[in-house]
């Protein structure tokens, strides 16, 4: 039987077979391994922007967008969020200045970027922090495995032709269906007091993956590139693999920080 995908397929999976154990024990390590590991996706996710949007004072940008993100995941792991938030503003009104005639694809890129990687450092520092980026991670992983698989197996209307000719609304049900599972599975095995509420969360949660998948999709189409980067082969460039998920940890962190201020991870977690 041949597999949908054909050799982009495994590509893929070689890649992620090789960067999933990294992120699995920088997760469980917590502390510095993790923080280091998403600021190194943060500033990567920067000159992969830079880089499709075609900016002028590219060194500049990247230099000041750059330190901004690096003030930002230092200050956020000491523990001090506002001040982290506020840096990253900081950097990315700073940028419109220096890029006024780029401003909002300057603008965009700090926030992309943060969003990348700044919600999952906050979410990790709770005392449920290990299961709640296991749960996130979990949901979106999911979510993209199977909105592939099904949206190749069984085809039919597309979800936005224009902007993403691939994607179908079969692949997406299938996608927030396997994220669904996926979540409450997480629920289960952490020994969460209750799980059913997780699986309204994990929808929740893979429908923002998708919306931010699409969203990148869009933004691509508008620069004119079909990927935005090559540093992990059969995915693209490491934008193309954390669109959807810096949407969902965006969700994810919303959540949590309104149900819990203090501690983002249980407010995710605990019902």
């Amino acid at each position: 039987m041949r597999l949908p995908g054909g050799r982009d397929l495994g590509q893929r999976a070689l890649s992620s077979l090789v960067l999933a154990p990294v992120v699995l024990a920088a997760t469980y390590f917590g502390g510095v391994p993790f923080v280091l590991l998403w600021t190194l996706a943060g500033l990567a996710i920067l000159m992969e922007w830079a880089d499709i949007a075609r900016l002028e004072r590219r060194r500049v940008w990247l230099a000041l967008a750059g330190a901004a993100l690096v003030g930002a995941s230092v200050t956020l792991h000491l523990g001090a969020g506002q001040a982290a938030f506020s840096l990253l503003c900081l950097g990315a009104a700073s940028s419109v200045f220096i890029l006024p005639r780029q401003s909002a694809f300057a603008l965009g890129g700090v926030l992309v970027a943060g969003a990348a990687c700044l919600p999952v450092m906050a979410l990790r520092s709770g005392e449920q922090g290990f299961a709640a980026v296991l749960f996130l991670l979990s949901v979106v992983w999911a979510t993209d495995i199977f909105a592939y698989f099904v949206g190749r197996l069984i085809g039919g209307p597309r979800l936005w032709p224009r902007v993403s000719p691939n994607k179908t609304w079969a692949g997406s049900v299938g996608g927030a269906l396997a994220g669904m599972a996926a979540g409450i599975g997480v629920g289960i095995v952490a020994g969460l007091p209750s799980v059913l509420p997780l699986g309204a969360l994990a929808f929740l949660v893979s429908i923002a993956a998708q919306c931010g998948d699409l969203a990148e999709s869009a933004a691509k189409r508008t620069f004119g590139v079909k990927d935005a980067g090559r540093l992990i082969p059969g995915h693209g460039g490491l934008l193309d693999r954390l669109d959807g998920f810096a949407a969902a940890s965006l969700l994810a962190v919303a959540i949590g920080v309104l149900r819990n201020a203090a501690d983002p991870a249980a407010g995710l977690l605990l019902w």
